[in-house]
């Protein structure tokens, strides 16, 4: 190891050093002059390697396992400069969103494949991290995550219709697939966050079939929808022949001969202030009203 190299080194180096030192004071030879020079240079350098082994840095996003000759501690380090023993072996394990991508032929409800391309965004739980070194290793996505991922997204698919994965429920799909990868693997230290589909890649006969099924739902809502417009302006139709009808019934039941003399001479008599209409008021007409001529 280096920490234990360094060391042996700087202590050899001080040794020179120091025999270096007293030859220099007995014989004041040049040459142990500059042995000694040379020595404690090099065991200052080895001394200072050494010390810089007690530390080490965890970048950001990541978490350090450390693990002494096989004892594992359970308290990981954080990101950051950390004091740590310097015969330990430090393992860091991110825990940023990492993305698993699969692309793989799954069996439908009726007995089809389809192809499917569907993604995992997942983390590693950092505090279980000293649990997941020493119960899977460092490979954890190869071991667990990988292969349980593939089982549980053909068994989910093969329970929906083909056309399940063309339409709104593979929105439904993706989340049934979360919730059984979640149940495999969160106990064992890996956060799942969502499973999108990516892509679905159906038999062209399939495709087909499902894309003229859904033409002919659309036309079929659409007709749906115009003959409810239409229902609609009927009943508004009616509904103001209606109001005609019984206001000119209200009309003709309230109208009497002394009314329409009464509304005749009203209206003579606003024609006859008007400054703007020049008329002939003579007499009146068979049925007792005015008769107004027009001079213009």
């Amino acid at each position: 190891m280096l920490f234990v190299f360094s060391v042996i080194v700087a202590i050899v180096a001080f040794l020179l050093w120091r025999t270096a030192q007293g030859k220099v004071r007995d014989e004041r030879n040049l040459a142990y002059r500059a042995t000694s020079n040379v020595s404690g240079l090099v065991s200052l350098l080895f001394a200072a390697i050494a010390f810089s082994q007690t530390f080490t840095v965890v970048p950001a996003g990541n978490v350090g396992v450390v693990d002494f000759f096989g004892t594992v501690s359970e308290n990981t380090l954080k990101a950051g400069i950390n004091f740590v023993n310097p015969l330990a072996r430090v393992i860091k394990f991110s825990v940023k969103t990492q993305e698993l991508k699969e692309l793989m032929d799954v069996p439908s409800k009726e007995g089809l494949t389809v192809g499917l391309e569907i993604s995992a965004l997942f983390h590693l739980n950092p505090e279980k991290a000293a649990e997941v070194y020493k119960s899977i290793g460092e490979n954890y996505v190869q071991i667990i995550l990988e292969p349980q991922f593939r089982s549980v997204a053909r068994g989910v698919t093969a329970g929906f219709e083909a056309k399940a994965l063309y339409t709104s429920e593979r929105e439904l799909l993706a989340q049934i697939i979360l919730k059984d990868l979640e149940k495999i693997v969160e106990p064992r230290g890996i956060t799942i966050e969502s499973t999108p589909l990516r892509k679905v890649g159906l038999p062209p006969g399939l495709t087909s079939a499902i894309e003229e099924k859904l033409r002919a739902e659309q036309e079929s809502q659409r007709m749906q929808f115009v003959l409810t417009k239409e229902r609609q302006e009927a009943d508004r139709k009616r509904i103001e022949a209606q109001g005609v009808s019984d206001f000119q019934n209200i009309i003709a039941r309230s109208l009497s001969q002394q009314v329409l003399t009464w509304k005749g001479v009203e209206a003579t008599e606003k024609l006859a202030n008007s400054q703007n209409t020049k008329v002939i008021v003579i007499g009146g007409g068979k049925n007792g009203l005015p008769l107004i001529l027009n001079t213009q």
